[in-house]
C-alpha cells in the first residue's frame, strides 16, 4: 500500500464509487487485486470513523428507514452449514435518511432481526436532536425498535405500499407489480400523514445498487466476504454524503445538512487514510546500506 502514489489511490477510489468490480478496477488501474482490496479496507475503515465521530446531533424533522438486501459468497438458500459459519449467505443494510437533507444519517450492515433493528434506530436516535417524525415499511422489528431507542419522543408511522400481480412482460424484465395503492399505520405520536412516505430511502436504494457492484443483481459481482461488503457500503456512503451534488438541491447533503461548506474531491476522502508509516525493519536495512556505503 506504502508504494501506491496519490494519483493511483484517486483513480482507484474513482472506479469503486462509479461501481466497477474490484477486478475491473484491477484492469483500468493497473493495480493487483490485493492492493485494491486492501485500499478498499483501509479506506472503508477511515469512512466509517469519521461518519461515527462527526456525523451528530442532527436537527432531522422527517426521518425514512429501510433495509436493502444483497448476499456474501452465496444466497442464504444455496449456502452449506460450513459457508455460513465463514459468513456466507444474506446480508442486510439498514438506511436512514433525512427526507429534507438527503443525508444518510445512519447505516448499518448485519442481519434483519430484531436485534440489528434496535441497534439500528439506537444509532439513528444518537445523531439527532429533538423530536422527529419516523416512518418505516411494516417490518416487525421496528415497532420495538423504534419505541425503544426514542421513546415517546417520536412520531412514528408504518406505510406499506400494495402491488398489483406482475404482467408478463414486467416478469420477464425482473420488475416488480405496479403499486396500486398504500396503507398507513400511525404507532407512536401524531405523525403528519402527508410526510409519511418511504420514497426519498427507496430511491436511495437504487443509488446503492447503481453505484455499488456488489449490489447489481443477476452479476457475479457480489461480495466474498462481509468485511469488505461493509468497507464498500462506508465508502458509498461517504461519498454520497460528502462529495456527490444532489440534483435537486445543487448541493452535497452534508452542505444542506450544515456538515460541510464546500463539496468534497476524492482527494480529500484519501486525505483520512493513516499516514504511511515506515516499518522498523525498512529503517534497519536502510541504515545496514549506509554503513556497507561507508564501509567501501
Amino acid at each position: 500500500m506504502n508504494c501506491l502514489d496519490s494519483q493511483t489511490r484517486a483513480q482507484i477510489i474513482r472506479c469503486l464509487i462509479e461501481g466497477c468490480s474490484i477486478r475491473a478496477t484491477c484492469r483500468m488501474t493497473g493495480a493487483a487485486k490485493n492492493t485494491v482490496i486492501k485500499l478498499l479496507a483501509d479506506m472503508g475503515t477511515a469512512c466509517a470513523t469519521f461518519h461515527d465521530f462527526h456525523v451528530r446531533n442532527l436537527k432531522v424533522r422527517r426521518l425514512q428507514c429501510d433495509e436493502i438486501w444483497s448476499f456474501v459468497g452465496a444466497k442464504k438458500k444455496n449456502a452449506t452449514v460450513e459457508q455460513k459459519y465463514f459468513g456466507w449467505g444474506d446480508i442486510w443494510t439498514w438506511i436512514g435518511i433525512d427526507a429534507d437533507t438527503k443525508l444518510v444519517v445512519s447505516y448499518l450492515v448485519g442481519g434483519r432481526d430484531a436485534g440489528w433493528a434496535m441497534e439500528f434506530m439506537e444509532d439513528c436516535a444518537s445523531r439527532i436532536r429533538g423530536r422527529v417524525q419516523v416512518t418505516t415499511d411494516m417490518h416487525k422489528p421496528y415497532l420495538k425498535a423504534v419505541e425503544g431507542a426514542f421513546g415517546l419522543e417520536v412520531d412514528y408511522a408504518q406505510l406499506q405500499k400494495i402491488y398489483g400481480a406482475p404482467s408478463g412482460e414486467e416478469q420477464r424484465r425482473y420488475s416488480p407489480g405496479k403499486c396500486i395503492g398504500t396503507d398507513m399505520k400511525t404507532v407512536l405520536g401524531y405523525p403528519d400523514p402527508d410526510h409519511v412516505s418511504t420514497s426519498y430511502v427507496e430511491r436511495q436504494n437504487l443509488t446503492l445498487r447503481m453505484s455499488s457492484r456488489r449490489f447489481t443483481r443477476l452479476t457475479n459481482g457480489f461480495s466474498k466476504k462481509a468485511e469488505n461488503h461493509a468497507h464498500a457500503v462506508a465508502l458509498h456512503y461517504m461519498h454520497y454524503n460528502y462529495c456527490r451534488i444532489h440534483q435537486t438541491l445543487r448541493v452535497t447533503p452534508a452542505m444542506e445538512a450544515g456538515l460541510a461548506t464546500t463539496p468534497w474531491t476524492v482527494d480529500d476522502l484519501i486525505a483520512l487514510l493513516p499516514k504511511p508509516t515506515v516499518s522498523k525493519s525498512k529503517i534497519d536495512n536502510e541504515l545496514f546500506r549506509r554503513a556497507l556505503g561507508e564501509s567501501a
